[in-house]
């Protein structure tokens, strides 16, 4: 679990080019942190290729904070 925290809040900080200690897991993506539809879409393709996942599109709206991306990637992880 810490270590795929890490991993999202490198990928999340990479993506938003912001520093990973500016990145809180309750952090909204949005509001807090700036990011658009674009960076998430870049997320979510990153997420995919790191972890061998399939993320559905509709699922984009559940990127809301670093919080939510680490459940819904752990909930695919499980599912693979």
């Amino acid at each position: 679990m810490q270590n795929l925290e890490q991993d999202i809040r490198g990928l999340v900080a990479e993506i938003i080019e912001k520093d990973p200690k500016e990145i809180t897991k309750d952090a909204d993506f949005v509001k807090d942190l700036g990011v658009d539809s674009m960076m998430v879409l870049e997320l979510l393709a990153s997420l995919e290729k790191k972890y061998r996942i399939i993320i559905p599109e509709e699922s984009l709206m559940k990127f809301k904070s670093l919080s939510e991306t680490i459940k819904l990637v752990e909930s695919f992880l499980k599912r693979k």
